[in-house]
């Protein structure tokens, strides 16, 4: 019995192993099962990466011939490494460090040693590489960019890393991957797929030809070329403009919500992401922590929106019914509550509401503000409602857009408050900086582009995007969707009118551009920060929106220039540049132009802090702009002494301007 027993049971055994035997060599023809079998190499080939063209053609993007060095960390026998080092100008460290990484991550499977050769290194190793064993050279694509501007906007490409891998069985180690902008964004597009091909070993581990007559190989499929938005012309001269200063500019077309320019200064050249060079290159723009050139100020910096946000105020008070265009306001250098004074700039009083955008009273804002959130006898719900309402613009949230970063910004509600002071223990008087754009709530350049792209449009919006066409394909349907504000549409045509006369003869009046009918709002936002654990009040940030034509607008957009002192001085006239660009082509303001290439603000950002105090000396020269925003950014206490045609100088204590 047991010897039955005992010849039954090898009898099953060895039906088992011939039964898998069969599966595995006769029956299973899966080419899956070809990536594990070490008598097979696989060799990828890459596919050409699609090319990046702008709104009117011209290519930004292309690609250029690169080759890697390859190996197979099993592979590699007993080599020349002073020799095999000194033809890639490497260390021996260095040659144990890679070789030990790509080890751990698979012995067997191929990885990039030295990646992107040039073509004078790939000449001297090409004749060479037979002596290596288990290395070899493989071609792919780099990028080429045919231009100096966009890097925010173009983003670049680098090597995946093992998070990447784990996550997507599509990449391997020394894969390239889209890191930033459109290149990320767009990475499934524009890559393409991988070909591979599988080569027979024999039992010496040489190559005898293709598996099965290369019947599993596959041919790579090139990626599609896209189109973006952007006007490169345009992009290029507000990158010109925003020299020596920092902070963002998003330009959008309100018809279609196409991003027309998107500006991050300080940028740099895309070129400096390209190569060997990629990673020293990149580690210089990361660690650079005060200028921060790879942080996308026109996307990612959140900044207190100031004046340009009272225009929202006062559509929502129209839409609230708790105010009409006719109600006037008196303003007495501010606005007096509960024992303390939100100031206030010279000028007429009182103020009905298009007095009060074009001359930008705190004041009347602040009465306004007030009337929609006492409204109802529950502040929380006054001010429910009133966050809803800015929210419908498209503040406080990501704007589902297709950029490769960005910041929700911050609009408040009763839970902001509930939070701070209790449940029924706040007024509006508590938030009252709401009304003036300052308070709680925070908001990025492409928010305002897109609050001004709204306004223009009497009403509604379209989600801001960067594509334009995919080659072969359709870009994304809810991008050609309106979305509509919580505001009836008759209440915008006071607004814009408002806004139009801010050029007339309101805070941009000096900025105007002949034959241009443009809708603006300057804005000067308090910048605090903490020095040395105590709230400093640093120079007040410069802020611009505006769209333009006043009717059917083809642009609107935001320039936030950092410590820029006030809204005309440095991004008004930049608006007003980048419109006229936009609209003529060509620029006719020369002076304007002229003072904005010539005046940077490379000494305020060497400031330890500023904000510092100033004198005023009568008589002199000085291309200035209206006097009220002079007095509004403190630099003026007061005016009665100067009227608005006169000439000052100003100049700060112990620095230069």
């Amino acid at each position: 019995m047991r010897k039955l027993l005992l010849i039954s049971t090898v009898f099953a055994v060895g039906l088992i192993f011939i039964a898998r035997l069969f599966y595995l060599q006769i029956y299973n023809q899966d080419p899956y099962n070809l990536y594990e079998d070490n008598a097979i190499r696989k060799v990828f080939d890459y596919p050409k990466r699609g090319y990046v063209y702008d709104r009117n053609g011209k290519l930004l993007v292309a690609n250029q011939t690169s080759y890697d060095v390859m190996f197979i960390p099993r592979e590699v026998k007993p080599l020349d490494t002073l020799e095999f080092c000194s033809l890639l100008r490497i260390t021996k460290e260095d040659f144990i460090r890679m070789y030990n990484k790509a080890y751990v991550y698979s012995p067997r499977l191929p990885s990039v040693f030295i990646p992107q050769l040039s073509r004078e290194e790939y000449g001297l190793l090409q004749e060479k590489i037979r002596k290596f064993e288990g290395f070899y050279i493989q071609k792919r694509s780099l990028r080429d960019y045919q231009t100096t501007i966009g890097a925010n906007v173009l983003g670049d490409i680098g090597e995946v890393n093992n998070a990447i891998i784990e996550k997507n069985p599509y990449y391997n180690m020394g894969d390239l991957i889209g890191k930033q902008g459109v290149e990320q964004t767009y990475e499934e597009v524009l890559r393409g797929v991988k070909g591979i091909k599988f080569i027979q070993k024999d039992r010496f581990n040489r190559d005898i030809g293709p598996y099965k007559d290369g019947i599993y190989d596959t041919l790579p499929k090139a990626g599609r070329d896209i189109t973006i938005t952007i006007d490169a012309v345009l992009q290029e001269y507000g990158e010109l403009l925003m020299k020596n200063k920092r902070g963002g500019i998003v330009a959008i077309e309100p018809a279609t919500g196409e991003i027309l320019a998107m500006i991050s200064a300080p940028t740099y050249n895309p070129n400096l992401l390209v190569g060997r060079q990629r990673t020293r290159n990149f580690s210089k723009l990361y660690n650079d922590s005060i200028a921060k050139p790879l942080y996308d100020r026109g996307l990612q910096a959140m900044y207190p929106p100031g004046s340009p946000f009272k225009i929202l105020n006062a559509l929502i008070g129209l839409q609230e019914g708790v105010v009409t265009t006719e109600d006037r306001f008196g303003c007495n250098h501010g606005y007096s509550y509960g024992g303390r004074k939100m100031g206030c700039h010279g000028h007429p009083s009182p103020l009905a509401m298009n007095g009060g955008i074009s001359n930008s009273c705190n004041a009347y804002f602040a009465n306004v503000y007030r009337r929609i959130i006492d409204k109802y006898d529950d502040p929380a719900k006054g001010m429910d409602i009133w966050s809803n309402h800015v929210k419908s613009f498209g503040l406080g949230n990501y704007l589902n857009n297709d950029l490769s970063v960005g910041q929700p910004g911050k609009v408040p509600n009763s839970k902001t408050y509930d939070r701070v002071y209790g449940e029924g223990n706040w007024s509006s008087t508590y938030n009252l900086s709401n009304a003036i754009g300052q308070g709680e709530i925070l908001t990025t350049p492409i928010q305002l582009a897109n609050m001004a792209a709204a306004i223009g449009n009497r009403g509604y919006y379209y989600t801001p995007h960067i594509i334009k066409s995919i080659e072969g394909g359709k870009i994304d349907s809810t991008f050609t969707q309106r979305i509509y504000t919580t505001i009836d549409k008759e209440h915008f045509e006071p607004i814009v009118q408002g806004m139009f006369d801010v050029y007339n003869h309101g805070t941009a009046s000096t900025v105007q551009i002949p034959g241009i009918e443009i809708c603006g709002k300057t804005g000067t936002a308090e910048n605090f920060t903490k020095i040395d654990g105590v709230k400093t009040q640093l120079t007040d940030h410069s802020i611009f929106v505006a769209f333009a034509p006043k009717d059917n607008p083809t642009i609107a957009i935001a320039v936030f220039v950092e410590n820029g002192y006030w809204g005309s001085r440095f991004a008004g006239r930049i608006a007003s540049l980048m419109i006229e660009k936009h609209i003529k082509g060509e620029i006719t303001r020369k002076d304007m132009e002229t003072w904005i290439l010539t005046h940077g603000l490379e000494s305020e950002y060497a400031k330890p802090h500023s904000g510092q105090p100033f004198t005023i000396n009568k008589g002199a020269t000085i291309d200035i702009i209206d006097i009220s925003e002079l007095e509004k950014s403190g630099i003026l206490k007061s005016t009665k002494d100067i009227k608005q045609k006169d000439s000052i100088n100003i100049k700060p204590k112990s620095t230069t301007q």
